[in-house]
């Protein structure tokens, strides 16, 4: 899914209007749409292997702690956190700020194969590795005989 898809169009209309709307008291706030848009603008890749699912996101400048990984309702995971601005130093000022901050999060509904009890998360040089493991495949049911009795 790119960002060309529907999805990801009817998202950017949504937070584009949102900032265009009169400061009522049900518009959401600058700060809301910022933190939404950051939440839906975490790009992850997801790999199949043979035994396992693999989720791969950037997470640059992030402390482990800074990071949760969760499974809510039993088959989602659900990755999240909070990237925090540095503290300016007296007589520094922003000339610029490009780097995203604040919170995000990214939801994955898990395959009905997918092993919530075997998941390992590894954050290394920025980049956040989750693993889920799979259950193995059921087992293929054996015929059951019965043994037919002479009367």
């Amino acid at each position: 899914m790119g960002f060309e898809s529907p999805i990801f169009s009817t998202l950017h209309h949504i937070f584009d209007s949102a900032e265009d709307t009169d400061k009522s008291n049900n518009a959401p706030t600058r700060a809301y749409v910022r933190d939404a848009r950051a939440m839906a603008a975490t790009p992850a890749d997801v790999k199949e292997f043979p035994n396992s699912y693999v989720f791969v996101i950037d997470m640059p400048g992030l402390k482990s702690g800074d990071i949760k990984v969760q499974v809510e309702d039993e088959n989602v995971l659900l990755v999240s956190g909070e990237r925090k601005r540095e503290e300016e130093k007296e007589g520094a000022k922003y000339v610029r700020m490009e780097r995203r901050a604040g919170k995000f999060m990214r939801k994955f509904v898990l395959p009905e194969n997918a092993n919530v009890d075997a998941i390992s998360a590894v954050c290394k040089d920025g980049v956040l590795t989750v693993t889920v493991q799979k259950k193995p495949p059921p087992e293929p049911k054996k015929p059951k005989t019965v043994e037919v009795k002479i009367a």
